[in-house]
């Protein structure tokens, strides 16, 4: 019997994410790109952003309601918000390093770089500093006033305060929250079912947003900020490999395993600039690589907010590059300041859009960095955006398998059964 043809998803949104290049460099500066293309990317986002909350809701649920251990949920968020902040503090310190070390800003002629409007960003941080953003303020934040508000604005942390406690609830009541969470676990089944149909949407979705991005850029304007753009890509390179690599080794996962089975999640991450677009894949099929549903439903949509490994390694990166391309010479101790700052600022505002410009604009000024400086490579941060969502996709679906190590519970045979399925079907 011949062999059915198989074209893969992954190649599939390869294919749109190429041919979105192509059609927007042809049609560069073209706005009817914009007009007929950026409906298709928007469509698609909105699409996966329709099907995160009941997912997050659902699964968060069915775990917290199966095991009902107050306890136990109490210690896997204390050792979880402990690895976040290691792992994100090793990001800044990379990201500090690699910048002092190569000096992107050295040398570089202002005169010939294109400023980009920064108002909605600056608007932005100025909403988030009114609401207050210290420790205190984001701990109080995580607790919801009108949960169907939270869900409508996206604010998942307190998305997962409010499933971790309804899940206890659930299990408290014993026989009668069988029912509830015989309900629950109907819509996790079926919107994961609908999380694979819009996902067959993926390779349009992805054509769109990249055709647009591309046709908004000239070569012209990416020259003179050559040197930035490798070095993050390198640099984000290096912190996946050898960071997040190390972790994995460490806990006695093969991080190229990781990457196999997330192929078409990290191409789309890529491709969208967006980690909410992935968020339902990683947390099915880090449950298929063994991981238990609780604690993969708990630290991935909780390390959106705490575990921004690529954002964070970017900020501390942009801002050296920023300092240098003005020739400040930030001292050991500016340097301290400015980790300091950014373990605070970039938490608990992931669903701010453009976060990263967000926590740069509340951050620079506290070391001295002038805020303008963000306006020379606002025109090219979709493009350095694309690479720290790839490693924040990374960073989060490695922290699901570390919690599950050091909680003692990843299946081991669960995940060698999965690996071996995903390379045979390839």
């Amino acid at each position: 019997m011949k062999k059915k043809f198989k074209f893969p998803l992954a190649y599939q949104i390869l294919v749109g994410l190429i041919l979105g290049i192509v059609v927007g460099a042809i049609f560069y500066g073209n706005p009817a790109i914009d007009t007929y293309l950026k409906p298709l990317g928007t469509i698609f986002l909105n699409m996966i952003k329709m099907i995160v909350v009941p997912i997050i809701v659902s699964t968060l649920v069915i775990g917290v309601a199966g095991t009902g251990d107050l306890k136990q949920l109490g210690k896997l968020g204390g050792k979880t918000l402990i690895y976040f902040e290691i792992v994100t503090t090793i990001a800044i310190l990379v990201g500090l390093l690699s910048a002092n070390i190569f000096q992107p800003g050295a040398g570089i002629d202002m005169s010939e770089l294109t400023k980009t409007d920064i108002g909605s960003y600056v608007e932005t941080t100025e909403q988030v500093s009114g609401q207050g953003h210290g420790i205190l303020d984001i701990v109080v934040g995580i607790v919801p006033t009108n949960v169907i508000s939270a869900m409508a604005n996206g604010n998942m942390l307190a998305i997962i305060f409010f499933s971790v406690v309804f899940g206890l609830g659930v299990a408290a009541i014993g026989e009668k929250g069988k029912p509830v969470l015989a309900f629950f676990e109907g819509v996790a089944d079926a919107m994961f079912w609908v999380t694979n149909f819009v996902m067959k949407f993926a390779p349009f979705g992805v054509f769109g947003l990249i055709g647009v991005t591309v046709s908004k850029f000239g070569l012209a304007s990416l020259v003179p900020l050559g040197k930035l753009m490798i070095l993050v890509y390198v640099t984000m390179a290096f912190f996946i490999l050898v960071v997040l690599g190390g972790i994995a080794k460490i806990v006695g996962i093969n991080i190229f395993h990781v990457f196999t089975v997330l192929k078409e999640e990290l191409i789309l991450a890529y491709s969208t600039s967006s980690s909410e677009t992935v968020l339902p894949k990683i947390i099915e099929k880090m449950e298929k690589f063994g991981c238990p549903k609780d604690i993969v439903s708990f630290v991935v949509p909780t390390g959106y907010s705490f575990n921004l490994d690529g954002s964070t390694l970017y900020q501390a990166l942009a801002a050296i590059f920023i300092a240098q391309m003005y020739g400040i010479n930030l001292s050991i101790s500016e340097q301290i300041t400015l980790i300091l700052v950014l373990m605070v600022t970039s938490k608990g505002i992931a669903g701010v859009p453009g976060v990263s410009f967000v926590v740069l604009l509340a951050t620079l000024g506290t070391v001295g960095i002038p805020l303008e400086g963000l306006a020379f490579i606002a025109g090219v941060d979709r493009l350095l955006d694309m690479a720290r969502t790839v490693v924040n996709v990374c960073g989060n679906s490695l922290a699901a398998i570390v919690m599950s190590k050091w909680e003692g519970r990843f299946d081991n045979t669960k995940k060698e059964q999965y690996y071996a399925s995903i390379k045979n079907a390839a």
